[in-house]
């Protein structure tokens, strides 16, 4: 039997934040924490695949998705603010603990709620969620570090070219072996998210602000070692934004990790849902209670 997804919206310190929800509440609760340059819309065929079993939490970070999109002189776009709204949502809902699957963008929102709480996260699932530099991929992230080091117009053209619909295409086929799996609806989606007014000053925003992310890195390789949290790397291992030795670099600090390298890129729910889908059934079937 399918699950029934409900979409929903919340208020959350005055702004508006869509969330999909699915499963029994009394479940162990799973939040999917979506990258760029899409939204929750990335997990719409995880959810009800999971929902059977798990309590699961999607939410759109503020400025994508459906959730509210209020200008950079009314919000300031960083990961740490993403954050915030995101733990006050999980607050607003009653959710005190949770396992969490991360990827790209969620990865840093993901580890500052866990160095947050680290009590409060039970597992994680890591798809292309990055948190050690092994995982950069170059030339990909040469641009985006450029941009942030020394903002001006020769360094945003490059971040620019980041949002258009020939870039967001490439995310979803580059490294997919079989590129007739990916439906054209997820670049045509986000690319008409990225391209409303306003959208773009939110996302270099973000491009300036992403070494933040870096330099928590040594808090985040902490955490993990103290914890040992379980975590299940299920990786695109063509991914040319985020390599699979971010992936294999997680058994630097948990050497029980356990790390799943897909033929496929960087958005590789995809092409391989039902791949992915049983690991985490299987991980979490074992490591939450």
């Amino acid at each position: 039997m399918t699950s029934v997804v409900h979409h929903r919206t919340a208020t959350v310190s005055g702004l508006e934040v869509f969330y999909r929800e699915a499963g029994d509440p009394q479940a162990p609760t799973l939040v999917l924490l979506h990258g760029f340059p899409t939204s929750s819309h990335m997990f719409r065929r995880l959810i009800p695949a999971l929902a059977d079993r798990y309590h699961v939490i999607a939410p759109d970070h503020i400025g994508f998705g459906q959730s509210a999109m209020p200008s950079p002189q009314d919000f300031p776009y960083t990961f740490e603010a993403l954050t915030q709204v995101t733990s006050d949502l999980l607050d607003q809902l009653g959710v005190d603990r949770f396992a969490m699957y991360v990827q790209d963008y969620g990865a840093p929102i993901g580890w500052r709620l866990a160095l947050r709480t680290p009590d409060r996260v039970t597992a994680i699932v890591t798809q292309n969620g990055n948190a050690y530099v092994e995982g950069f991929v170059k030339p990909f992230w040469d641009g985006v570090f450029a941009y942030a080091e020394a903002p001006g117009p020769e360094t945003e053209a490059p971040m620019r070219g980041a949002l258009t619909p020939e870039i967001t295409r490439w995310q979803y086929v580059n490294g997919v072996a079989d590129p007739s799996l990916v439906s054209p609806d997820n670049w045509v989606h986000d690319q008409a998210l990225l391209d409303r007014p306003g959208n773009d000053e939110i996302q270099l925003k973000l491009f300036r602000d992403y070494p933040t992310n870096v330099d928590l890195y040594p808090k985040v390789h902490q955490y993990f070692r103290d914890s040992q949290v379980p975590v299940l790397a299920v990786w695109g291992a063509n991914d040319e934004i985020f390599g699979p030795a971010g992936a294999e670099a997680f058994r630097q600090d948990l050497p029980q990790a356990e790390i799943h390298l897909l033929e496929s890129g960087h958005f590789a729910l995809e092409s391989h849902l039902e791949n992915i889908t049983q690991y985490i059934r299987d991980f979490l079937g074992r490591v939450v209670a």
